[in-house]
């Protein structure tokens, strides 16, 4: 998602006067704003996905302890609904016959034919997708073709 497509979705989430979506929409864009000001560059579609997948990762780790402590619903409820509108916000993750794919062709590409080899595939996989792909599925997949 490009830093475009992010203002276009806070937009649309104030439109429909969504105060949740518009909140972590405004996170997001703030981690992204910070991105630029540190390190006075635009922000890319890669940073702003990191700062979506951070943002899930500590929104994820809040909703843990809080289903944990188990003694404010409420707040459990809305960190859920957090975390899925952040997942919405990612691409779609790469899986299925376009994975198979794409891991046929870096396995004919590096020439790999040992298992020992795997984590070479899975790195070509990791750069070619920017991590955006079923990785417990890849592994299996990978290791099935490697003998």
């Amino acid at each position: 998602m490009t830093n475009d497509e992010l203002h276009a979705q806070m937009v649309s989430a104030m439109k429909a006067k969504d105060k949740t979506r518009l909140s972590i929409i405004r996170q997001v864009m703030a981690e992204v704003k910070n991105i630029e000001v540190n390190e006075r560059r635009d922000a890319t579609e890669e940073d702003v996905t990191a700062s979506i997948r951070r943002l899930i990762k500590q929104t994820s780790e809040t909703l843990e302890m809080s289903e944990k402590a188990g003694n404010n619903q409420e707040r459990t409820d809305t960190l859920r609904e957090q975390v899925k509108i952040l997942e919405s916000l990612l691409p779609a993750q790469l899986a299925g016959e376009e994975l198979v794919q794409l891991i046929e062709q870096k396995i004919a590409e590096l020439g790999v034919t040992s298992k020992k080899e795997m984590g070479k595939v899975m790195g070509a996989l990791n750069k070619a997708t920017n991590g955006n792909f079923d990785k417990a599925a890849a592994a299996k997949e990978v290791g099935a073709r490697l003998s």
